[in-house]
Parts: structure tokens; sequence; C-alpha cells
């Protein structure tokens, strides 16, 4: 079982890696291009702790919903 990843971000916008490529996990750092996939934008009013998810299978990706229980 994979756990949510727990961040506690700044306000502004944030770019999350889905493709499991970026070498910043679990920011983006470019390395999906040439893939399916896309990083997913976050864009935080204020300062917040948020729970991203590790295992892939979140419907609310990035955000963890509780899939990998």
């Amino acid at each position: 079982m994979q756990t949510p990843l727990i961040l506690d971000l700044p306000a502004g916008e944030h770019h999350i890696c889905l493709c499991s490529r970026s070498k910043n996990e679990p920011f983006c750092d470019g390395s999906h291009h040439g893939s399916r996939s896309a990083p997913r934008q976050v864009q935080m009013a204020n300062a917040g702790r948020v729970a991203i998810c590790t295992c892939r299978k979140s419907a609310r990706a990035p955000y963890c919903d509780g899939s990998h229980e």
C-alpha cells in the first residue's frame, strides 16, 4: 500500500507530476515530454496542507481520495 504524500504548499501555482518520471517529485520537471502524461496544475489561493496521491489510483488526482486502501 502506498500512502499519500503530505505537503505544506505556499500560495501560488504548482505543477504536480503524474508520470513518475520527474527527478523532483512530486513536482514536475518536464520529464513527461514524449509520454501520454501531463502534470496537474494546482492553484493554491492560500498556503495549506494537501495530501498528494502516490498510488496513481485517485479519481481526484493529484489529491489522495483514499483509493490506496
